[in-house]
């Protein structure tokens, strides 16, 4: 039989990191703890081995679990996600829930963490007030979220001082394939600049088959610097583009001479295309003193990286970078990689360390750096 808590003036609960020996007592913990929406036996087991996390375990006087606290880290990264946070019922209302937050909380300071979110059900007034109290700040929500279509709130709080960033200039899409997320970055620069601009799937799609290079390592193509600017400016956004491309964008990525052949052609048309439309291109890189000075300027950028330091892949990539300050270049990111358990409040405003980030913001052997600037629309 499970002791229940005494109350004791000023007594700290046991708190401890969990092992993969304490997943029976974590499920009872979740069956007592919600209704739906539960962790499995299998993902405790993948994520206690295998996850970028850590979980940090309340228990009581015979070292049984009675709450834990899962934080899952974004590797490159100074975000994390309170993941999962459960107490069992009786245990509630003694300082338990406070103590593993503030572990949870001490921990990413530790990693270097600089905010630390979650998701809340909006019907559970409790843990509202729970985090709030815990200094946690509402910055948006999920419709539908929960199994039985209950919203969620996004919360979040900065564990260091770092400059308010509206999220509302820049609206948060997600890319709905592997390979668009050059159209999703765009969609979200065209939309901080003009409200009306579509955001759907369909004008996802529209903007990849016109910018797409074609080929790539893994088959179907991405999407080219000057292929995204001709796509803006079809749109009626002034462009201005910076490249940095000894050679052809991409053509490391594809290994058979008749497929290089395709992407080279493909680029020869962006650019004739370019000079037809008047598309200025700089061939210096757009420094991150430039970049932010576009940012406040009122431009709207998005930036081609390499994924390595974020998933150890070298894969192309764009994010859309919506605040730099002296330590960080916050970004929002459109791949949410479901088999690590993200969701999209995982890749908002994700703070990369201003020396990561321009390590990162050049791709292959040939160092190639890419930036686009979308200038709002001229009357």
């Amino acid at each position: 039989m499970r002791a229940t808590p005494r109350k004791t003036t000023g007594a700290t609960p046991a708190i401890r990191p969990a092992t993969l020996a304490d997943i029976d007592a974590l499920l009872a913990v979740e069956e007592a703890a919600f209704p739906g929406d539960r962790l499995s036996r299998r993902s405790f087991r993948h994520l206690l081995k295998r996850g970028h996390q850590a979980t940090f375990v309340a228990c009581d006087a015979d070292d049984r679990p009675v709450g834990y606290a899962m934080v899952l880290f974004h590797r490159g990264t100074s975000l994390a996600r309170l993941y999962s946070f459960a107490l069992l019922p009786d245990w509630r209302g003694w300082g338990v829930a406070e103590a593993l937050l503030d572990a949870a909380e001490a921990d990413c300071r530790a990693e270097g963490i600089i905010h630390l979110r979650l998701e809340v059900r909006a019907d559970n007034a409790r843990a509202l007030r729970f985090y709030e109290r815990a200094g946690y700040e509402p910055f948006g929500a999920y419709a539908a979220y929960y199994d039985d279509a209950t919203d969620a709130v996004r919360m979040q709080k900065h564990l260091a001082p770092r400059p308010v960033i509206d999220p509302a200039r820049f609206p948060y899409l997600a890319q709905s394939l592997n390979f668009t997320c050059g159209p999703a970055c765009l969609m979200m620069a065209m939309r901080a600049l003009d409200e009306t601009a579509p955001v759907d799937r369909m004008e996802e799609l529209r903007i990849w088959r016109e910018s797409t290079t074609i080929f790539m390592t893994r088959g179907i193509g991405g999407t080219s610097p000057y292929g995204l600017a001709l796509a803006a400016r079809r749109r009626g956004f002034p462009v201005t583009l910076h490249v940095v491309d000894p050679d052809i964008m991409f053509i490391d990525s594809v290994r058979t001479p008749a497929k290089k052949e395709v992407v080279r052609l493909v680029q020869e048309d962006y650019l004739a295309q370019c000079a037809e439309a008047g598309i200025p291109i700089a061939t210096e890189r757009l420094s991150l003193d430039g970049l932010e000075a576009a940012l406040k300027a009122g431009a709207a950028p998005i930036v081609l990286i390499s994924t390595y330091a974020l998933d150890r892949e070298r894969t192309p990539h764009w994010v859309v970078p919506v605040e730099i300050d002296e330590r960080f270049v916050h970004v929002h990111d459109p791949f949410v990689d479901e088999e690590e358990h993200q969701t999209q409040i995982d890749r908002m405003l994700v703070p990369i360390p201003r020396a990561d980030f321009e390590r990162m913001s050049r791709y292959g052997r040939a160092k190639q750096r890419a930036a686009l600037l979308i200038h709002p629309k001229t009357s």
